[in-house]
């Protein structure tokens, strides 16, 4: 919106940037924000040695255009969105990233891991032979296919053959399709089967893509952990004039003829002709769609059956255990500047489909014994019950359990669609930011 011309305040009653999406740090603060009355042992090291997310998100490379950026988790179609944003923004001038180790699927109590190459499918424990060798046979399909190119179809039509033909094709196994469809794909549910294949098809090779590229996995983390990313932006915004004010409370939206016209904070009122907000500044306007269970798990130790990496991600698909959703976690460490030295931290995450969200995470905690401290929450989720077109509101979505910004990054696209009434154009912002900062070298 700054970029664009528009004059923007932005307001937040926490003392940091980031809102529910934040770093907390020094630790102790954690440990306050749970409710543990004790302090962090002496064991946790120097508490402003933390950044411990309370959102667990990564980021996906898509291989191009990234000298600058090393890191990891985002998808949609052909290139990741998040990136894309961060990219034509330059936001990457103020951020650090650096690749996760490695990525992991879960499968009768065990951990493995995700084969996305042809080398690493015949390699894996995660099939039998003969499966390995269907599966490779899939692989070298997704990697040849051409959507431009109907020779490449095999007798497939992207825009017609469902996903779940697809792998009937190549007599996959469920398990096969399982960690194809969630750990390469990432999707969240099963849906996707009764979709045309062409989107599938291309997140696959995304992934594959984006692994060859940086080797261990195909995503990517800031340095001093996500809280990074709102700073960056905020930096961005500056520049074009954009005003931040931290730790300033929100007491009343001023609404006139059912449109709002300003925030009432402290006595003043900041007037204004859009506004944008997360769902808790505005609870008479958003209804209550699920909620979504998040255990911050610090370790000493990395994750068995990772070969020891310093950073991971392990989703276990639903089918797994017996579940509609499935269970992510994300693990980093102090290699990425978010931990003391030898510490580890893991967050679990997914939807919650029960009354004991708890025992819905379970399978996922034991993965990561022993455990030296862990943080549970059960968030909300909400939505806004109108489109905000009348009243010029305009709430995001929760933060669903996914640890990647596809969502996210939809939702951003879709308040910007609500707000300005075109579509988010990457190409334009990217020409705009070269009026500031000058055009590309190349």
């Amino acid at each position: 919106m700054s970029v664009n011309g528009k004059k923007v305040l932005h307001m937040d009653r926490n003392p940091y940037y980031g809102g529910e999406s934040s770093s907390i740090t020094p630790l102790e603060e954690l440990y306050k924000r749970f409710g543990i009355s004790d302090s962090p042992p002496e064991s946790m090291g120097r508490g402003r040695d933390w950044n411990v997310d309370l959102i667990p998100k990564f980021l996906m490379a898509n291989g191009k255009n990234l000298s600058n950026m090393i890191v990891g988790v985002i998808i949609l179609l052909k290139t990741c969105q998040l990136v894309k944003m961060l990219l034509y923004t330059e936001v990457t001038r103020y951020l650090d990233f650096k690749v996760v180790e490695g990525s992991f699927v879960y499968k009768g109590g065990k951990i493995y891991k995700v084969p996305s190459t042809e080398t690493e499918a015949l390699a894996s424990n995660l099939m039998g032979m003969f499966e390995k060798r269907r599966f490779r046979k899939f692989l070298v399909f997704v990697a040849n296919f051409d959507e431009n190119d109907p020779k490449t179809f095999e007798g497939v039509d992207p825009k017609l053959t469902t996903m779940g033909d697809v792998y009937k094709k190549f007599d996959l196994g469920q398990d096969v399709v399982d960690f194809t469809g969630h750990a390469l794909a990432l999707y969240r549910t099963d849906d996707y089967l009764e979709q045309p294949c062409l989107e599938t098809i291309n997140r696959i090779k995304l992934y594959s893509e984006s692994l060859a590229r940086y080797g261990k996995s195909p995503y990517l983390y800031p340095l001093y952990g996500l809280g990074e990313l709102p700073q960056g932006f905020a930096r961005l915004s500056a520049i074009y004039g954009g005003t931040y004010m931290l730790n300033k409370p929100v007491d009343e939206i001023v609404m006139e003829g059912g449109h709002v016209v300003g925030v009432k904070s402290e006595g003043e009122v900041a007037r204004c002709k859009q506004l944008i907000c997360d769902p808790s500044y505005i609870p008479d306007r958003v209804h209550k769609v699920g909620q979504v269970i998040r255990v911050i798990c610090v370790l000493s130790h990395p994750i068995k059956n990772t070969n020891d990496a310093n950073s991971c991600q392990i989703i276990i698909p639903q089918n797994q255990v017996n579940r509609k959703s499935d269970i992510y976690v994300c693990m980093i460490s102090y290699a990425h500047n978010v931990a003391a030295q030898g510490k580890y931290i893991a967050i679990a995450s997914t939807t919650v489909e029960t009354s004991d969200p708890e025992a819905e995470i379970e399978p996922a905690l034991e993965l990561l014994e022993p455990i030296d401290q862990k943080f549970v929450a059960i968030s909300d989720m909400y939505e806004l019950t109108d489109d905000g077109t009348e009243s010029q509101i305009f709430a995001s979505r929760s933060y669903d359990a996914t640890t990647h910004f596809e969502t996210t990054c939809n939702d951003i696209k879709d308040i910007y669609k609500r707000m300005t009434g075109s579509d988010f154009d990457f190409e334009n912002m990217k020409r705009k930011q070269n009026d500031v900062f000058g055009e590309d070298e190349q």
